[in-house]
């Protein structure tokens, strides 16, 4: 079987794992806030833990969102400098609602991950895992915490989102959402899904991917309204 790299900074608990496609040999968790000084650290060490070295890694399998727009560009930016440095490398990518509601699979027929988006809303997404497979039942999407009961109710739900807005989320799936730990973002769980048919997709084209941000940055919502016009695209497309 092919080593694989999988790494999660779309949220404040970052992590970064090594494995085969449905096995997690190492995992090192990321202390929050802290992706851009930790995350290659983290890589190197894995490799280390493993006695492993970049010929031995046949691609890296990312969380592309949504979450934390910073923590994606941390992700991006990370993985684009390894496949530059290593071009054997391939990348894969798993939505980052999907790897938090993996965990829970065992506990209902229906998983729903949310994040919290601030500003009253949430990204959310709901799954279903029939025979290990992945079922998306609700595509992730930003969507505000009243408007959650539009969406078909899951079985449990789980996330900071689902914490934070604990009533509605209660009213929404009928039960209580699940504590962090249940739900905490793994970079391990984008390795197990890999073996999960409807889970990761390969990227063909490395140079014009993006991750799913789900929300624009706020950074720039205040550059356009400041200047009147959109933000011009440095790359030109």
């Amino acid at each position: 079987m092919s080593l694989y790299l999988a790494l999660d900074t779309a949220t404040d608990l970052g992590s970064v794992a090594l494995g085969e496609p449905g096995v997690v040999l190492h995992e090192i968790a990321i202390p929050p806030r802290r992706h851009a000084a930790e995350v290659m650290p983290a890589v190197v060490a894995v490799l280390g833990r493993a006695d492993r070295s970049w010929a031995d890694v046949a691609g890296v399998v990312l969380a592309d969102g949504p979450g934390s727009f910073t923590g994606l560009r941390i992700g991006l930016g990370t993985v684009k400098g390894l496949l530059a440095a290593w071009p054997h490398l391939t990348l894969h990518t798993v939505p980052s609602l999907l790897g938090a509601a993996w965990s829970a699979r065992h506990l209902a027929d229906t998983v729903a991950a949310l994040y919290d988006a601030l500003r009253g809303d949430v990204f959310a997404g709901v799954y279903a895992f029939p025979e290990g497979r992945v079922h998306t039942v609700v595509r992730p999407l930003l969507v505000g915490v009243s408007e959650l009961s539009r969406l078909p109710a899951p079985g449990v739900a789980l996330g900071d989102g689902a914490l934070a807005h604990a009533g509605p989320v209660r009213t929404w799936c009928g039960r209580e959402p699940l504590p962090l730990a249940e739900g905490a973002p793994r970079a391990g769980a984008l390795l197990e899904l890999m073996a999960a048919p409807g889970a990761a997709t390969l990227v063909d084209d490395v140079d014009r991917f993006e991750p799913a941000y789900g929300r624009r940055a706020a950074a720039q919502d205040r550059w356009e309204e400041k200047h009147g016009r959109a933000l011009p695209d440095p790359t030109g497309r």
